[in-house]
């Protein structure tokens, strides 16, 4: 998370999606504070493009959406409002309003591209937030700077497992189909 914008007083959820809807560049929301998300660099957009790409085409036939990094996440168990660099749901979708439906609650797969400025957050406290979402069953981070995918997914006792990728010509399976480290990295000079 950056700095808040509101260090002086806490605003409420609904005041965060107020001011929210009117701005002209996205705020996280949480414990009372917006946080201003900075601009995602050419390489972290060519990789979640790719990413967009590859799971579009898998899944397009079947009873789920795809969503990039303009769809809000809110987690009601902790308050979090976010924007995922990736999101994925099938079958029904929930949002915290009929009106907007502008804030997603219930995606099964969510993807962070890493940088160095949100790396250890992705990993740690993020993370952790994410697995409050009763629908998330798998949550996936890739490195810009070099051929990586970690893929957690969620067993039926709660915990998560991690299958660790970092051979350029491996694949990984999310939501049960196969998709080629290449095709993530297409484009990106490594």
């Amino acid at each position: 998370m950056g700095i808040p914008l509101k260090k002086e007083s806490i605003i409420t959820s609904e005041e965060y999606l107020a001011i929210e809807r009117k701005a002209g560049h996205k705020s996280e929301f949480y414990d009372g504070d917006m946080f201003a998300m900075a601009g995602a660099s050419a390489r972290r957009n060519l990789i979640v493009s790719n990413l967009v790409v590859e799971i579009g085409n898998q899944i397009k036939s079947k009873d789920c959406r795809i969503y990039s990094s303009d769809m809000r996440l809110n987690i009601h168990k902790n308050g979090l409002n976010t924007y995922p660099d990736i999101m994925v749901t099938c079958g029904n979708e929930l949002f915290s309003d009929d009106v907007y439906m502008d804030t997603l609650l219930n995606p099964i797969l969510i993807i962070e591209v890493l940088s160095k400025s949100t790396e250890s957050y992705d990993r740690g406290k993020k993370f952790k937030m994410y697995r409050e979402l009763d629908s998330l069953m798998e949550y996936v981070l890739v490195a810009q700077d070099n051929y990586h995918v970690e893929h957690y997914l969620r067993q039926n006792n709660d915990k998560w497992i991690l299958s660790d990728c970092k051979k350029k010509s491996s694949w990984i399976l999310l939501l049960n189909y196969k998709i080629n480290m290449i095709d993530i990295y297409n484009n990106i000079k490594i």
